[in-house]
């Protein structure tokens, strides 16, 4: 059994190597490390990392195409780490299965508190029931029922079915693309401005201030995350 929790960098920048064994291993995480992408997919498959961090310009295969392969078989947590901060890479990435993107250059304060949140998001959907939390917020998803403090807050169904994707999913970024398709269907995939509206009704309903939201935080260009809970 695993006495901590293990991370696999692939990357093909040294330096970024040497960054990371330091700052990382000082945050009690134990790595493994691999240059090219056949070299990472095979420490992969031999270890089993509880997280990996994921370069995407690597010299042998392109890095979205190790999240595909690795996506066929596995949700271990993927943090893309990398200097194409485009929003269509970014968007291509996270739709094809990474968790969350760090450009690059960055800040480990930042990549740790990222890590901290993706490890806590699988752990909770590891020991997955039907109740789930988001903030203050209780969400019985077999009941179909939102409350604060005891007090039942009124949703529609479909206002339903998007907090509890988006909190079943809390600490990741989830794409427009990803949740109109799962909650619309693929003919909506484009109909993001109709995504807006029902992000901007259902902060209405459960955030303390919808203007300055604390549960459901936009990611500009890309989509939205609810927010892990500590």
């Amino acid at each position: 059994m695993k006495s901590r929790i293990v991370i696999l960098i692939i990357d093909d920048e040294p330096q970024i190597h040497r960054f990371l064994k330091h700052s990382l291993a000082a945050a009690g995480y134990h790595l493994l490390h691999a240059e090219t992408a056949a070299v990472g997919l095979a420490a992969f498959s031999a270890h089993k990392p509880d997280i990996i961090v994921l370069d995407l310009g690597l010299p042998d295969l392109d890095g979205k195409a190790v999240i595909g392969q690795i996506r066929q078989t596995s949700q271990t947590p993927i943090i893309v780490l990398s200097a194409r901060d485009q929003e269509t890479e970014k968007i291509a990435a996270l739709d094809l299965g990474a968790d969350d993107f760090v450009a690059k250059p960055f800040g480990i304060g930042e990549l740790l508190a990222r890590i901290r949140v993706c490890l806590r998001a699988n752990r909770a959907i590891a020991a997955q029931t039907h109740k789930l939390t988001l903030g203050d917020l209780t969400i019985d998803d077999e009941a179909h029922r939102v409350e604060r403090a005891g007090n039942a807050i009124r949703l529609t169904p479909k206002e339903f079915d998007l907090l509890v994707l988006l909190a079943r999913n809390a600490g990741k970024v989830l794409t427009h693309r990803h949740i109109l398709q799962s909650l619309w269907g693929p003919a909506h995939v484009e109909d993001t401005p109709y995504l807006r509206v029902f992000i901007g009704q259902l902060r209405q309903k459960i955030e303390a201030e919808p203007t300055s939201p604390r549960l459901i935080l936009t990611e500009p260009g890309v989509g939205y995350r609810a927010v892990a809970g500590e």
